[in-house]
């Protein structure tokens, strides 16, 4: 016990107390445990400096990067998300008195709160489909998960045989996922692959439909008379089910249109905002096929493989899973109506 600055604030006030109600330094060593030198140090500091805190000085080197420097690291970070460790080193180092290594611009940027991860990929998003989401959000802020449950997600996508590896990394704080320029857009990727339609809701996963060419009004439209149309009279009996759909063209042709009118009584599309495939929670599906897909021991090889494990990734998707996203709607309207004019996209995680 006898260190400096080992003893709590609480602890120094009873050695102060104690010498004063007027114990000797021996019994009051003997009555609080501490050692003689100690209860004699405590009760001089108080007695010459009046303090009973301890202000035990920091042990270990003097930190190379000051208050000063950490403002300095900061706008290189704003000015260069994507900059590396060394790049953010040399840079720092330029016109500085003392240079510092790259393990201590490391350590300084995890105590500013900064780590290296990589960007969320979002489509770029015009200004009239923001506000659009906006209108969404606010008119879908009050929806309880109950609410969210009557609805059925649905979408289409394409699981590629090869991918790329590349990674980008950017360094940011946690708070700053969204951030404009933590970002990367993305574009649509080439190459042999198969694309399939799925659809769920809270209740249950609904049908994942392979997808042979491009799908146009009619290929749609039989999938919608075909697999939407029973999924939703079956869920949703009463007619109080939504269907989810996103704007592609084929989906708002004038035969799906005429489609939807014609069974308004059984249940109601959902007015869905442009460019918002965060907002779907049935694209976290999608990414649970795809790691599920780069996970397999034995990588399919031809498209026919492709499609098989895809098929059964799907019908092996957990209930707690889709659940679980389901009831993320009421924080995703939430995230949209915080951020408003801020970014171009909030892509959400599940917690």
């Amino acid at each position: 016990m006898g260190k400096k600055g080992d003893l709590s604030n609480f602890e120094r006030g009873m050695v102060v107390g104690a010498r004063r109600a007027g114990l000797s330094i021996s019994q009051s060593a003997q009555l609080l445990g501490f050692s003689r030198t100690t209860i004699s140090r405590v009760y001089k500091e108080w007695c010459e400096k009046g303090k009973t805190s301890s202000m035990r000085q920091s042990c270990g080197r003097k930190c190379l990067v000051d208050a000063r420097g950490q403002r300095r690291m900061g706008r290189l970070i704003q000015a260069d998300r994507r900059a590396t460790l060394t790049e953010i080193t040399t840079r720092y180092n330029r016109g500085m008195q003392q240079s510092i290594c790259e393990a201590t611009t490391r350590t300084t940027l995890r105590r500013m709160g900064y780590n290296s991860r990589r960007p969320h990929r979002v489509p770029l998003i015009s200004t009239t489909n923001r506000k659009k989401r906006l209108q969404f959000a606010r008119a879908h802020q009050n929806w309880t998960v109950e609410d969210w449950k009557n609805v059925a997600w649905s979408d289409e996508s394409r699981f590629l045989l090869r991918h790329s590896n590349g990674r980008v990394r950017i360094w940011r704080k946690q708070n700053e996922n969204m951030d404009p320029s933590c970002l990367v857009t993305t574009v649509q990727a080439g190459g042999g692959g198969v694309m399939v339609w799925g659809m769920f809701s809270w209740h249950t996963l609904g049908p994942l439909v392979p997808i042979g060419h491009r799908l146009n009004a009619t290929g749609y439209l039989s999938i919608v008379s075909d697999h939407v149309h029973p999924f939703m009279t079956t869920m949703y009996p009463s007619s109080d089910g939504y269907f989810q759909q996103d704007n592609a063209p084929c989906h708002k042709a004038r035969i799906i249109s005429n489609w939807f009118l014609e069974h308004d009584n059984e249940f109601t599309v959902l007015k869905w905002p442009p460019q918002s495939p965060d907002l779907n929670p049935i694209e976290h599906l999608w990414d649970v096929v795809e790691r599920e897909l780069r996970a397999l021991d034995v990588h399919p090889t031809n498209l026919h493989q492709l499609q098989d494990a895809i098929l059964s990734i799907w019908a092996n998707i957990c209930k707690e899973c889709f659940q679980h996203l389901v009831e993320s709607m009421p924080r995703r309207m939430k995230a949209v109506l915080k951020v408003k004019h801020h970014i171009s996209m909030v892509v959400l995680i599940i917690l």
